[in-house]
């Protein structure tokens, strides 16, 4: 796999840059930064497998099987063979996120996984800490690890994922499921609700207040939050949180990173102490260790 950014050759297209992470036993792990200036669908991507991508910055919408969702840096999709999958770029191109993609005979060695995958596939979220397992995977790959810790660093990754799927827990959302249940019409309204709210917070920079951000969508601020709530399993404060320590997070990865008072007021945070609070909160480290954590060479 080459290590730098190029077109994908198995597709031949510019429709993104990506970088080759390694290649654990039996499995292919990427990154790409999506070039698709597009706001309207491009698609379906060809040849989907077994694969897990995983947002890392920015938004765009996907619709796979027929169903729309908006994927950005807290994103997890699980494809199987057969899926079809289309995106668009209402927010503009410059999204990053990881790829890997499993072989079914590495499935078949892995009953957690096996079960899962024959089953359906899965469009989530991931929370702060399997979101900080993923990026220091991308982290030690950057710096180059041997065949064997790769693999094993890989499979510990995806059991922890899996764990998290519906095979481990109930899914975000299915309270609302049961009290719409009977109502198609309003579940699929307040879905799309919520999808609107996530989609004006990542473009808003993070300088929206929730009045502007219900606005902004046509609802009242309570009803936003209600609704946004019983979708996605947490509130507005809690989602806007988790996109800022990611941003935070990616500038961290980098090799330069800027000062931490400088992202601190670029990202809405009352002050340096203040994002120091909510990245420990988040993710159970201070910014000073998550920079070396996440460090892309030694």
């Amino acid at each position: 796999m080459p290590q730098q950014w190029g077109a994908d050759p198995r597709q031949q297209t510019a429709q993104g840059r990506w970088r080759g992470l390694g290649l654990p036993d039996g499995m292919t792990f990427y990154e790409v930064r999506c070039l698709i200036d597009e706001p309207g669908w491009v698609g379906p991507v060809p040849n989907l497998g077994y694969r897990v991508y995983l947002g890392r910055s920015g938004g765009y919408l996907r619709r796979v099987n027929g169903e729309i969702a908006f994927a950005d840096a807290t994103s997890v999709l699980l494809t199987r063979p057969g899926d079809e999958m289309s995106v668009a770029h209402p927010l503009g191109c410059g999204d990053v996120y990881s790829c890997l993609e499993i072989r079914p005979e590495v499935l078949e060695e892995r009953p957690d996984a096996r079960d899962w995958f024959t089953r359906r596939s899965w469009d989530g979220q991931l929370d702060a800490a399997l979101d900080l397992e993923h990026r220091m995977l991308v982290a030690r790959s950057r710096r180059g690890l041997d065949g064997f810790e790769l693999t094993e660093h890989t499979h510990q990754f995806l059991a922890t994922l899996l764990s998290g799927s519906p095979l481990g827990r109930g899914a975000p959302g299915a309270d609302l499921d049961r009290a719409v249940g009977r109502r198609p019409a309003t579940l699929a309204a307040h879905r799309r609700l919520a999808d609107q709210a996530r989609q004006v917070l990542a473009a808003s920079g993070f300088t929206l207040g929730l009045t502007e951000v219900a606005r902004l969508v046509g609802c009242s601020p309570h009803h936003l939050s209600r609704v946004f709530q019983r979708v996605t399993g947490r509130s507005l404060t809690a989602y806007r949180n988790e996109l800022r320590v990611r941003a935070v997070l990616d500038l961290l990865g980098r090799s330069d990173p800027p000062r931490l008072v400088t992202i601190a007021a670029e990202y809405g945070f009352a002050d340096q102490a203040h994002l120091s609070r909510v990245v420990r909160e988040r993710v159970g480290h201070p910014p000073a260790r998550l920079r070396r954590l996440l460090a892309p060479a030694d």
